[in-house]
Formats: C-alpha cells, structure tokens, sequence
C-alpha cells in the first residue's frame, strides 16, 4: 500500500450478523488477512469490527474516521457501516498510509507524569527556587498563576509539620533530591495542600529547579472525647469531599492531558471531547466545594475569623483570577486601583471566595466584549464593595429568590450549582455584613457586599 491509495475508489465489504466477513474487495481483504483473519471467518480488524456491530445493535449507519494498524505502518480510513436485515455493509475510503507516532524516551518526563497524576494543580522553579510556572488550576485555590512568578517558592505555601515534627521537603532541598507528603497551607487563603516534586536537570545535568504537584487536603475533624467524630453530618461531608475531589482530579487531570495531545496527536474532534469532559470535571469539582460550603456556613457554631482586610486590594486579586475567563469573552474586569482603599473586618479567604463568585457570575452573565466594574467606599462605618455587570438584569421578583438554596434565576442557562449567591450572603452576615442586590431587567446587576469597617 502507498500514500497515494487515498485517491482510489472506496472498497466494499459484507459482515453477516454472527461478524463474519463473507465478502470483501482485494484491498479490504488483504488488510483482514494481515490482521490474522480469513474470508467466511470472523472479522479481524477490531475498528472496523466494533462500528459495524454499533450499526447493527443500534440498527442505524454509523459513520467516522478509525486509525488500524497495518503490520509496522498506521492507515487511516473512512468506514461506512449499513445495517441490513442479514448482517452490515462496509465502505471503506480515504486509505491514508502513514509512520506510527513513538513517544520518545524520556525518563523525565515519564517521572513527571507520574508525579502530576491525580494533582489538583502543578508548579515548576529555577534553581533559586523561585517560581517560573504555575499551572492555571492554581485559581481553584486562590493563586493568580501570573502574578505568582518570578517570586519565590516560599510565598506561596506555609509549610507545616508532619506526626513526627519533620517536614519532608526541607529534609531534601539542599541536596536536590526528590520529596513527597509535605503538609503545607496556600497562605493566599489557607487551603490544606500537600506538596510532593521532583527535580529537574539542565542540558549539562545539573540541578535545574523543582517541579512538584499539589494535592488539595481536607483537615481532620476535631474529636469528641470518646475519639468519636464530634457531628456525623461533619464526617460524611469529609468522607464525601475526599471521594469524590481525588477522581475528579484525576479525570481532570488525564483528560486535560489528552485534550493537550501530550502523548501524541490525535483527532481535533477528540481533543475537544477531553476538553469537555475536563470542563465537565471542574464543574463537578465546584459543586463538591458549594456542598462542602454549604454544611460548614450551616453550622450553628460557625464563626470567620475577624481579620483586618482591605476590600479593594480582595477585589483587585478577584478579579485577578478571572481575567484569563474574562478574556476569553472578551469581558474586561475594571478593578479598584492600586490607590484605591476599603479598610474592613472579615476573613480573607472568605472575602475572596465570595468576590470570586460575585465577579465570576459577572462575566458569565456578561455579553460578548461587555464590562465588569469593582468599586469600593466607606458608608457611616462600613466599608463596602460592589460588582456591577451589563447583563440582562434581573427582574424585582427574582432578586430574593437568587439568594435561596439551589435558585437560579434562569435554570436553562449554563452556570453552577445554584448554591453561591446563598453560600456568598451567609458568609457575609456571618462577618457581621451582609449582601445585596439592585438590578432590573435590561439594566444589568449590581451586588454589594458590606462589611464592618476596619476598627469599627
């Protein structure tokens, strides 16, 4: 066979209903004998084989691309599967003879597969340590990936102790070997990681900086003095949040790797399929994170720690982490300047969290090339911020309804869980402020958050 077979009529073919190929054109049977397979025996080209029993289990014709192998070359074909009443008929064109991609050996790389499997997200350093590449999973956990580089590892996790009061990675780092099980906390919000990396070599083989993975943890529920988890409720949502956070990391994670063809190339139209379904990973991934909200702002006990935060520089880092989600609608976020100051009291992680949510439905409901403001002020003792959008606004008898468990206004529409906008107003009273809406159709939205003002 050669290149050039790919102008040649197509070639035809007959599987009755128990698979065997009981006629075939010279070219069709030449591929089916070099597969092991014969005339009046079972078809033995598995892709071919596997689209027309489709065809004839779902008794509709099934049309696509497959790519078989032909002793040491690949061949591309177009495969026309018919169902009819005593078995399926094939066409069979394109016939596109081409080398098979080999992956090439790469120890490293396979090392750093290995590693990044099942990761929430990655980061790599230079030899000082100092970041120069944070992957874009890092704005799950509050990190804006390129206001992190060029800084050094150290501003972006706190690490912590293990049982025996050591810490794994600082063990390893002056000898530049691999480590694993580090304990750490992202100080941009104080989200539980542990971290694990290996190092990296330059082209002479010397030390060339770390890439390492992180692994979103949940902390251990405190215990009542029988050794008991203190609420049952609280050891179900962790048992959950653990279940279901690994998989969907690793879904995520392979099928961002497929989508990015790191093993190969292969077919746009399957690249895209990865695509969504790592889209539809981190949704579900979202969701985990809504519940888990939600059963700890439903706790009676429930209390954010009251902290000296500034609302402008909270908005400026929010908006930060959505500008690459922004660009991609061509929405553009105007945030607070760097001058700009809101003295208050809250938690910063929880503050950050809710203006994610709040400019994050900002641009989604946003149209193409629209616009997304953050301004803040001081009001007789609070400091508040707000979130205005040009979307379609919302009418008066929905602006109520939008705060409530799993509303939405429009159910139709693409978007989360329906949890937010009533787990982003429990944070905030919660902190002694609250959050608002004023909005009417056609006008956009605008969401206020207030919260006390600093010293107040």
């Amino acid at each position: 066979m050669s290149a050039v077979d790919a102008g040649l009529p197509p070639v035809h073919g007959f599987v009755d209903r128990d698979g065997h190929l009981v006629d075939a054109g010279p070219r069709l049977d030449d591929l089916n004998t070099r597969a092991g397979g014969a005339l009046g025996e079972p078809f033995a080209v598995p892709q071919v084989t596997v689209l027309a029993r489709l065809a004839q289990r779902l008794g509709i014709t099934v049309a696509r691309h497959v790519l078989v192998a032909d002793g040491p070359d690949e061949v591309e074909l177009w495969v026309r599967a018919d169902p009819v009443e005593d078995g399926v008929r094939l066409e069979l064109s394109g016939w596109k003879l081409r080398a098979p991609w080999t992956p090439p050996v790469d120890p490293a790389r396979r090392d750093r597969d290995l590693l990044l499997q099942g990761a929430d997200w990655w980061w790599e350093t230079d030899a000082t340590l100092r970041l120069t590449a944070v992957a874009a999973g890092a704005t799950q956990h509050g990190v804006a990936p390129e206001s992190a580089l060029g800084k050094p590892l150290a501003s972006l996790f706190a690490l912590e102790m293990d049982a025996e009061g050591a810490m794994p990675m600082l063990g390893v780092l002056t000898v530049h070997q691999s480590f694993e099980g580090q304990a750490a906390t992202v100080r941009a919000t104080g989200q539980a990681v542990t971290l694990s990396a290996h190092p990296t070599l330059n082209a002479e083989g010397l030390f060339a900086g770390y890439i390492g993975a992180v692994r979103a943890e949940t902390r251990e529920l405190p215990r009542s003095a029988d050794n008991r988890p203190s609420d049952p409720l609280d050891a179900f949502s962790a048992r959950l949040d653990r279940a279901l956070r690994t998989p969907l990391g690793r879904i995520i994670a392979n099928a961002d790797s497929i989508h990015a063809q790191t093993e190969g190339p292969i077919r746009r139209d399957y690249a895209d399929y990865a695509s969504d379904i790592a889209s539809a990973g981190r949704h579900l991934l979202g969701l985990v994170d809504d519940l888990v909200d939600l059963q700890a702002v439903e706790r009676p006990d429930f209390a954010p720690a009251a902290e000296q935060i500034d609302l402008a520089d909270i908005g400026r880092r929010a908006a930060g982490l959505l500008g690459v989600r922004a660009a991609e609608r061509g929405v553009k976020i105007d945030a607070p300047q760097d001058v700009d100051r809101a003295p208050a009291t809250g938690e910063f992680k929880r503050v950050l969290q809710i203006l994610v949510n709040l400019i994050g439905n900002a641009v989604r409901y946003s149209p193409d090339g629209g616009m997304v403001w953050i301004r803040t002020h001081r009001d007789r003792g609070t400091a508040v911020i707000i979130v205005a959008d040009q979307g379609k606004g919302i009418a008066p008898e929905d602006q109520a309804r939008i705060f409530e468990k799993f509303e939405r206004v429009d159910p139709s529409e693409p978007g989360g869980s329906g949890l937010g906008l009533y787990i982003a107003r429990r944070l905030a009273r919660a902190m002694g402020g609250d959050l608002t809406v004023d909005s009417a159709l056609g006008q956009g939205a605008r969401f206020m958050l207030t919260l006390p003002g600093a010293g107040t």
